[in-house]
């Protein structure tokens, strides 16, 4: 079996993952999740929309998560991956130690965890494009980033639709241009309660006093792991695509 054939059953399998259908935990802890969220006010949700949309269109828009690294375009599949995993572990331990200290830090440092945990998973997106050849500069490849993201942090529905949209991607990309009207036509709404209620659980045991430190840090673990396993195979998604292209001409 050659790496490409490898990855290809890697990403078979990944996918039988993404649309298994949820367990009993996941079941249990979306439906605590929605009651509590019920009961959270509106302004605190409105302030929660204001964040994600703030980072994300920085995101889009800046070049705060622009990596100085250059765009690694001679990398094989196989060395992008090994180079993605170093990044991964990386970001992975810088999640893990913010999610442990604003754990320990109570109520008033888990909210400061909401926008820094969003920044460390674009910044790694952003990091990872570079990794693979794409660069961040182009506008269509902060859209891609972004909807790796979504894809990561939805629902069944949303997750399928997201990821015929990444296979598809050199299709779409085209319809991306550099204007805000992208930002003024995205629903900040749902992006923001799909994102929220993904992970709703697993941070609200970080709040619990005494066992903060230990949840927040778990919590940023698989987080994480579930964004850079997601991201990893969109872009390996891509590269495949790109080279059955390049072998047809």
């Amino acid at each position: 079996m050659n790496y490409e054939q490898k990855v290809h059953n890697d990403i078979a399998a990944w996918e039988r993952q993404l649309f298994k259908p949820p367990g009993w935990l996941e079941r249990t802890s979306k439906t605590i999740g929605k009651r509590i969220n019920d009961l959270i006010p509106p302004k605190v949700h409105n302030v929660m929309t204001a964040t994600i949309k703030s980072i994300v269109r920085t995101a889009l828009f800046g070049a705060e998560y622009t990596p100085q690294r250059p765009v690694q375009r001679t990398f094989s599949l196989e060395h992008a991956d090994q180079e993605a995993q170093r990044l991964f572990s990386l970001y992975q331990k810088i999640a893990t130690a913010e999610g442990a200290g604003t754990g320990a830090g109570g109520i008033v440092l888990n909210i400061v965890d909401f926008p820094a945990l969003i920044a460390i998973k674009m910044k790694f997106l952003f990091e990872l494009a570079h990794n693979y050849g794409y660069d961040t500069k182009d506008f269509s490849e902060r859209v891609f980033i972004l909807k790796v993201f979504q894809m990561a942090f939805s629902g069944p529905e949303q997750r399928a639709k997201l990821l015929v949209s990444i296979k598809c991607w050199d299709m779409e990309k085209e319809q991306c241009f550099t204007d805000s009207d992208y930002s003024k036509n995205m629903d900040w709404e749902t992006f923001q309660k799909e994102y929220r209620d993904s992970i709703d659980f697993r941070k609200m045991l970080q709040m619990v006093p005494g066992i903060g430190a230990v949840a927040g840090a778990w919590a940023n673990y698989t987080i994480l792991e579930e964004l850079g396993e997601a991201a990893m195979n969109a872009y390996r998604l891509r590269r495949l695509s790109e080279g059955q292209i390049k072998q047809v001409y």
